[in-house]
């Protein structure tokens, strides 16, 4: 392939090409649309590091949103995507391109009406994942140096969710769905043991790690193996906290729609016995 053709302009940074392989797609990046015209040819040289949107129901969803959004926007969250592409060395869903420029347009128009969107689970984001954090963080300060908007720590968060849905090619919703269980279990956690964990202790960061892991496995149908008769010792042992436990792994059976091995309940026990040495 030697090219792509134009077949329509929607601003500087987004076209519509004619691909050989993907009949009709979307190509993003800086400049490529400047006084480019129908027809006309362009060089893969020229396209290397663009991103080609081939899913039909994606591309759709992208033509109408150039179409709304603020053109320098689109340009800044291309930069903020590539980059995020290249230091992460993680093929990304082509699905952050709508869902990060929509979520990020929106932001900013609710900054420039100054209403503020609390995040419920942003110390959770912060702890479980901590290497798209940094890399919201990056995208924060883009977009604040570029477009002349400040989004805030809660944005940050959100932004967070939105990498790691990319990176993991999770839908966001079921990312989102994720750190509300986690922030509902460590609330029950706290409720039923009426023990506060402090957000900055490294017991907190342990539990949220547990939790995410947890997740992972149930979500992935991974079987966590348990040494013989340590469930029955930790009944005897730890009833109130091997309790907990179950219920616990009883939330996540039913929020996730996936059974859970016995042994999660076991390696949770053990878990909560290091965050409450006194019971």
């Amino acid at each position: 392939m030697n090219g792509l053709q134009v077949a329509k302009v929607l601003n500087n940074n987004v076209i519509i090409a004619k691909h050989p392989e993907h009949s009709e797609v979307v190509v993003i990046g800086k400049g490529i649309g400047f006084n480019r015209k129908p027809r006309e040819m362009i060089p893969l040289r020229s396209v290397e590091k663009l991103f080609i949107l081939k899913d039909a129901t994606e591309q759709e969803q992208y033509k109408q949103l150039a179409l709304q959004v603020d053109e320098k926007l689109i340009e800044v969250l291309n930069e903020i995507i590539m980059y995020i592409a290249q230091l992460s060395q993680t093929p990304l869903n082509e699905h952050i391109h709508i869902a990060l420029t929509d979520h990020i347009a929106f932001a900013i128009k609710r900054a420039e009406q100054d209403i503020a969107i609390h995040n419920p689970f942003l110390f959770e984001t912060k702890e479980i994942y901590p290497e798209e954090y940094e890399l919201a963080e990056f995208a924060i300060n883009t977009i604040r140096d570029k477009m002349g908007v400040e989004l805030g720590q809660d944005e940050t968060g959100f932004v967070a969710l939105h990498i790691h849905s990319a990176m993991t090619n999770q839908h966001i919703t079921e990312v989102k769905a994720h750190s509300q269980l986690i922030a509902d279990m460590v609330e029950m956690v706290e409720k039923q043991l009426e023990f506060t964990v402090s957000r900055n202790s490294l017991d907190y960061a342990r539990l949220l790690t547990h939790l995410r892991f947890a997740i992972e496995r149930i979500r992935r149908g991974e079987k966590v193996h348990e040494p013989g008769k340590l469930e029955d010792l930790l009944k005897e042992e730890y009833p109130e906290l091997y309790d907990l436990a179950w219920k616990l792994t009883k939330v996540m059976e039913k929020r996730l729609h996936k059974p859970v091995y016995q042994a999660e309940v076991s390696y949770l026990t053990m878990h909560l016995n290091r965050i409450v040495p006194n019971m």
